[in-house]
């Protein structure tokens, strides 16, 4: 009864939430275009459609995919299991989180793969570029990249040091990639970058953040907590240029070499 009572408020909030959407839509309809709703019947089971799954994913959030990752955070960073005492630990020591930073990474790399964003994204690039760039080969190169971002996220939170300094350095990687990576990679590498941060990845992340905040000796979660998602966007840019250019450079490579031998 509590959850039938719980998911009761969260899709009343879901449907004040949606509501203007509809408003908007209904007002350019008939107001702007003056056209009477194509496949209204159709539409009005879409839409409740929407509703209900968006009001049962965020009870999902917050009975399960928060929870999870919060619990997960705290038991990893716990100072028992990471320095094998109960004695209270005023600073921490960045060596001794090895199962976090492989936790980070693990979880990055799974809820990318599942990422219904970048499900999508990888079967249109797949569909336009007529298979030259794989759908697989997109999501597992995205998903490396945002799970070198998080762990190097938690790092960062371990460590304390500032946020602005890792984001800096890593814009400064990806504006010297898009002057030499092939142009027809770049728009689909930040694309890939921003589908990262969706339905799947970001509670998780999120709740590892302020989990690991809260647990690691000497950091504030309101402080310290955020700044994974900034981590999961920006490196799967990095990593999407960097393997278009590695792959450019391999072709050259091969083609230069082929060239060589036919001249002999």
């Amino acid at each position: 009864m509590e959850f039938i009572y719980d998911f009761n408020k969260i899709l009343l909030a879901t449907c004040r939430d949606v509501l203007p959407i509809i408003l908007l839509i209904i007002g350019f309809q008939f107001l702007v275009l003056r056209q009477p709703i194509p496949h209204l019947r159709r539409l009005v089971v879409g839409g409740i459609y929407v509703v209900i799954g968006l009001a049962l994913f965020l009870a999902g959030l917050e009975k399960a995919l928060f929870p999870l990752g919060d619990i997960m955070a705290t038991q990893l960073s716990d100072p028992a299991f990471i320095y094998g005492t109960g004695e209270i630990v005023t600073q921490a020591d960045w060596k001794s989180y090895g199962w976090v930073y492989l936790f980070a990474a693990m979880i990055g790399f799974a809820t990318t793969i599942a990422e219904p964003s970048l499900i999508a994204v990888a079967y249109k690039a797949s569909e336009v570029s007529a298979g030259t760039i794989s759908q697989w080969g997109l999501r597992i190169t995205v998903a490396l990249g945002v799970a070198f971002g998080i762990s190097l996220g938690t790092f960062r939170i371990v460590t304390g040091t500032p946020l602005y300094l890792y984001i800096m350095a890593g814009y400064m990687i990806v504006i010297v990639q898009t002057l030499f990576a092939p142009k027809s990679i770049i728009a689909l590498a930040y694309d890939s970058g921003g589908v990262t941060t969706s339905t799947v990845t970001v509670p998780l992340v999120a709740a590892l953040g302020l989990g690991l905040a809260g647990t690691v000796p000497g950091r504030n979660p309101a402080l310290d907590g955020f700044g994974l998602i900034a981590f999961a966007s920006l490196f799967p840019i990095i990593a999407v240029m960097g393997y278009a250019q590695l792959t450019q450079w391999s072709i050259k490579r091969k083609t230069k070499f082929m060239e060589k031998k036919n001249a002999l």
